[in-house]
């Protein structure tokens, strides 16, 4: 069977069944195109066949591949980790447009480390500290932090309590944390149902680690320091309210890409 012959026989969608040939063939997109008439090796084909029938089974194609690209570079990501999406670049945008010149910024949930990481690469003058509940997850971010050659500093925890002491207060908090609300539809839809379920909801109304993390972070953040939420398109105004009931200012939020309420944010008064 040839590449040409797979793709038109796949029943996946043309996109996700070249991603997964290239992965199997170890061929560019460029090869796929001009040798196209090739024959598929037998142990490509077995490989191909088994990728495709977890693809179809539901399972999200960057765990399959075990990467997923993220401001431009490439994330190792697996089930431990949920899966870095674009809308979450527009928290990073957000973070480096309120990050002084060598300022410190601390990344809490970092999942994969894509928040962490891309800030630390984009601004090598900030000091970038990344913390997760999760060992697994932590042991992802610091590899891609390692393969990708940012400098960031991590630690084990929950939330703002964790195995290192704050030494110091932050220009900025970021947070991308679970906030989908228990029960919610597409818990069970989709990608989701491959991602790790804790790091999706909280279990609750979808806004208790917001609320956590709001009360407690004027203890770490310095005088106009920001604190920005990465959040569900219909919870801007009640994360405008938890902040602005914590002493906030400037609260507001941001949009994104789709026109959807995206990241909220609000700075410490001095």
């Amino acid at each position: 069977m040839t590449f040409d012959e797979w793709l038109g026989w796949s029943k996946l969608p043309k996109n996700e069944a070249r991603m997964l040939l290239q992965y199997a063939s170890g061929y560019t997109r460029v090869q796929l195109v001009t040798r196209g008439t090739d024959d598929l090796a037998e142990s490509a084909l077995q490989t191909l066949e088994a990728l495709a029938q977890r693809r179809l089974k539901g399972e999200p194609v960057a765990y399959i591949l075990g990467v997923r690209e993220f401001y431009g570079r490439r994330f190792t990501v697996n089930p431990n980790v949920l899966i870095p999406r674009p809308e979450t670049e527009h928290l990073v945008e957000a973070v480096l447009a309120r990050l002084p010149e060598n300022g410190r910024v601390w990344d809490l949930g970092t999942g994969s480390g894509a928040v962490a990481a891309t800030v630390a690469l984009e601004r090598p003058d900030a000091f970038v500290r990344a913390s997760d509940i999760s060992p697994s997850a932590l042991e992802t971010a610091r590899k891609n932090a390692v393969d990708l050659g940012a400098a960031v500093e991590f630690a084990h925890g929950s939330w703002f309590d964790t195995d290192m002491p704050s030494e110091g207060r932050w220009d900025v908090v970021v947070s991308n944390p679970p906030y989908i609300e228990n029960g919610d539809e597409h818990l069970s839809q989709g990608d989701l149902r491959f991602e790790p379920q804790n790091a999706l909801t909280d279990f609750s109304d979808g806004l208790s680690h917001i609320r956590h993390i709001t009360q407690e972070a004027p203890k770490y953040l310095k005088e106009n320091g920001w604190l920005l939420f990465e959040h569900g398109y219909d919870q801007g105004e009640a994360v405008r309210n938890i902040m602005l009931k914590n002493g906030f200012a400037e609260v507001a939020t941001e949009q994104d890409l789709a026109g959807l309420d995206r990241v909220t944010l609000g700075r410490l008064p001095a």
